[in-house]
């Protein structure tokens, strides 16, 4: 017996130390990537010597003797750093992803080669004027250095994903960095969703209830338009619930569909007397961030602030002369077409002229361990043409039509890359201002300040809309009808602009700009009704602004939709009902309700009332709306302020969504507000136990940096996803938008992964941080070490000083011509 027990224990000591040499022996080779960052060399394809000094927060300071030497160490240090997440981007907009993770990203590459991003960037070439191609070429030579350089090093392959993943690496094209671009406008693009969520619930929602859940953003009319069933009559309701979102899906929900905040001061609104800037875009959170910190100095001048790897660019930043931020702007770039098909021949299509036929690609996907896919691609006058699986179109699509979308960023002559890199060397606004003429998508409004002045425009193409459309861009619309077709895009001149403004205060939180008439609405759907408010209290707070103040409004954590909503869904339950008994569900509700009574709205991840608030508030929405939607109420994961507002104060005989129609009592909305409270707190006390005084808003809103490959990979998604307990909330300045999935609806995972406050009294003490860190390798200290600053609402600074660079240096890069 003893000797058996020796050689048990023997062998399982056999086991550990394989299984511990197979891990180190792994550390080493994924160690082998780690960049080192002090080192001169060769390298082909540099015209001019470049510096690279980097900081201790890895930042790096690009020093080149020309803009292109500048342009092409960005180029190397984003491969240095971000090699993977630049490589999946390309692969993303090529619909080529299947060929490395097999059948579980068919669906989002058939997507990808149906939009046919990569072709639309190969497309835009051409329309690239001088000075943008040699960004791009120095950019692209900068990048094949770098891979260059790993492959003769052998240096771990670049990146650790590639001992998982085939180590092929395509040398880097300036086509590369337009599709990235595209992915971004992609990632941005909500309109299309917005559309097909309408009709949907218009298929089994009266017009005047269906205003109630898509309601128009305060400050303007509504036009009366026709039902979907009017322009469709043999379309039919739909119950089942929606489709599920494949790997590595790029393109968002339309409650992710991008949003921002940027506003700016001027002097005469500034304690210091010189402009104010601050800017906090959003975007899905992840693990690298989207965003990577850098300065470049050109032959306009020092820039620093925001760039994405794959883009030589800097898309958020400050100059000498200049600071500029970007926000969504929302404006209504996509519209569905729904297309007749030829009952006689199926491969042609209505069109003002009679039937026409498709333009048609075969296209062929490789996948990992199974058959190529080939599919059929199509396209319209409008645009090309999706699948009724894509996007739940089938819902919204009669049989004998196709689907088929149009998007201005699709255009082949899109010069948005121009725009950028113009805005980026501009050296006042009206030059800024003027670069915005370049932009196509996606739409976006800049704001943009100097030592004296603020402004704000809107770039992008807007599509130009007969003024008789039949839905005005609101659903689904016939194809076939010239006055639905598009006309082209509205001159520059007619994007809506605020230069010097009265109030020496400009600003954007994705809310409404203006109140046009269609078809110069600019759009139907904005990104933002709460936000604003909050905002516009804290900017008229103070007479002037500073950094400091800037700072606390990005940082701002109050809910005013709580603040809303609480008195109205509360109002009969406030202080009534008798003495309860501990541990009873009467006495629960007691707790918590004298928690919220005595709270100001404030999303603290400390506080127990912002998950209370936001649980019942979400039963609340589903509670009203499940009965008359049935599976479609699925696709509402994010409260509607606006939508409870109006049921609570009966707009419009709204208050009928508190009536349950399937049950034969008549309810009223105190009843709805009190069983969904119960059936919240029911739902907290299973999941963070008795006691609401206990609870924190933190352990549910987690903000959930993944890895985009490995996440969910067990054992690594313990190394590479970042986690944190963060405030803020779906509607507060400190925006962390909340999954709205179950089982954990509250985590965060939309939120301002770049922040920037720029003070141009003193351009030294401008700020800067994103939200994890600068490696996506993730045995470097780098990989997070922003991340915990971020969370704690701190900033590094943003000097653009070469001679503070090379004092506070941790190492320095020169590459120079190779002879």
């Amino acid at each position: 017996m003893g000797e058996v027990f020796r050689w048990t224990v023997r062998g399982i000591g056999v086991v550990f130390a394989v299984a511990a040499l197979g891990l180190f022996l792994g550390y080493l080779l994924a160690a082998r990537s780690l960049p080192e960052y002090d080192k001169r060399l060769r390298v082909a394809g540099l015209e001019a010597q470049v510096e690279i000094v980097r900081n201790t927060h890895n930042v790096p300071h690009i020093l080149g003797e020309t803009s292109e030497a500048s342009y092409f160490g960005l180029g190397y240090v984003h491969a240095q750093d971000r090699l993977w997440q630049m490589m999946l981007m390309r692969r993303t907009a090529q619909g080529r992803l299947s060929e490395l993770f097999g059948a579980e990203t068919l669906r989002t590459d058939e997507l990808l080669r149906r939009l046919d991003l990569y072709g639309a960037a190969s497309r835009a070439i051409p329309a690239q004027d001088p000075e943008t191609m040699a960004m791009l070429e120095a950019y692209a030579a900068g990048v094949n250095a770098r891979i260059q350089q790993v492959n003769d090093e052998a240096l771990g392959r670049g990146a650790p994903e590639y001992f998982l993943f085939p180590p092929q690496i395509a040398p880097w094209r300036p086509t590369d960095s337009l599709a990235v671009l595209k992915i971004m406008a992609l990632q941005l693009a909500g309109h299309m969703e917005e559309e097909i969520a309408r009709a949907r619930a218009g298929l089994v929602l009266p017009s005047e209830r269906l205003v109630d859940l898509h309601p128009d953003a305060p400050g303007g009319g509504r036009a009366v338009l026709p039902e979907i069933s009017t322009l469709f009559p043999t379309l039919e309701p739909t119950q089942f619930a929606r489709s599920d979102r494949p790997a590595l899906w790029p393109a968002p929900s339309r409650n992710m569909a991008g949003a921002s905040n940027a506003w700016a001061a001027t002097p005469a609104r500034a304690a210091k007397g010189g402009t104010l800037l601050a800017n906090d875009p959003h975007l899905g959170l992840s693990a690298p961030s989207i965003w990577y910190l850098a300065r470049l100095e050109l032959a306009t001048g020092g820039v620093i602030g925001g760039t994405v790897p794959g883009m030589p660019l800097v898309l958020v930043g400050r100059s000498e002369q200049i600071g500029w931020g970007l926000t969504s702007a929302y404006l209504d770039d996509q519209d569905v077409f729904i297309e007749r098909l030829n009952p006689d021949n199926p491969f042609q299509y209505r069109t003002p002229d009679g039937w026409k036929d498709f333009e048609v690609r075969e296209s062929i996907i490789q996948v990992k361990d199974a058959d190529p896919v080939t599919i059929t691609l199509r396209w319209t006058d409008n645009g090309p043409v999706l699948t009724r699986g894509q996007f739940d179109l089938g819902s919204v699509t009669p049989q004998g039509h196709v689907a088929a979308l149009g998007w201005t960023a699709l255009a082949d002559a899109d010069t948005s890359m121009r725009g950028a890199r113009e805005i980026m060397a501009a050296s006042t606004i009206d030059q800024a201002l003027e670069a915005g003429r370049y932009h196509v998508a996606p739409a976006q409004n800049l704001t943009v300040v100097d030592g004296r002045r603020v402004a704000m425009q809107i770039i992008g193409h807007q599509p130009q809309r007969d003024i008789n459309h039949q839905s005005q861009g609101r659903i689904p619309a016939p194809g076939w009808e010239p006055r639905n077709r598009w006309q082209g895009t509205m001159p520059y001149a007619m994007n809506p602009r605020f230069v010097d403004p009265a109030g020496g205060i400009v600003g954007n939180t994705n809310n409404k700009t203006v109140d046009q008439p269609f078809p110069r609405h600019i759009s139907h759907w904005w990104g933002d009704t709460q936000r604003v408010q909050r905002w516009e209290r804290l900017m008229q707070a103070r007479v002037a602004h500073t950094r400091e103040s800037f700072i606390e409004a990005q940082l701002d954590p109050v809910s005013i939709s709580a603040r809303a909503l609480l008195p109205l869904i509360g109002r009969d339950l406030w202080f009534t009902g008798e003495a309860a008994a501990a541990d009873t569900p009467e006495r629960t509700r007691h707790d918590a309700l004298t928690l919220l009574a005595a709270w100001n709205g404030e999303m603290s991840e400390h506080l127990p009332e912002p998950l209370i608030y936001a649980a019942w508030v979400r039963h609340l929405q589903d509670r009203l709306i499940r009965d008359e939607l049935g599976p479609l109420a699925d696709d509402y994961t994010h409260v509607e302020p606006l939508f409870i507002e109006r049921v609570y104060r009966n707009a419009q005989g709204a208050a009928a969504w508190c009536d349950v129609i399937q049950s034969t009592p008549l309810e009223t909305c105190a009843d709805m507000a009190r069983i969904s409270l119960d059936e919240a707190l029911i739902w907290l006390t299973e999941r963070y136990g008795r006691t609401p005084a206990s609870w924190r808003w933190g352990d549910a809103h987690e903000a959930r940096h993944d890895h985009p490959v490995l996440g969910e990979v067990p054992g690594l998604s313990l190394v590479v996803n970042i986690r944190q307990s963060t405030s803020g909330g779906d509607n507060t300045l400190m925006r962390g938008l909340t999954s709205g999935e179950d089982p954990d609806p509250f985590t965060n995972v939309h939120a301002g992964a770049y922040r920037g406050v720029y003070d141009f009294s003193d351009p030294e003490s401008s700020v800067f941080i994103i939200s994890t860190g600068q490696s996506g390798h993730p045995l470097s200290r780098h990989y997070d070490d922003l991340g915990e600053l971020w969370r704690r609402g701190e900033y590094i600074p943003m000097t653009l000083d070469p001679a503070l660079a090379r004092a506070g240096a941790v190492g320095v890069t020169v590459l120079e011509p190779a002879r």
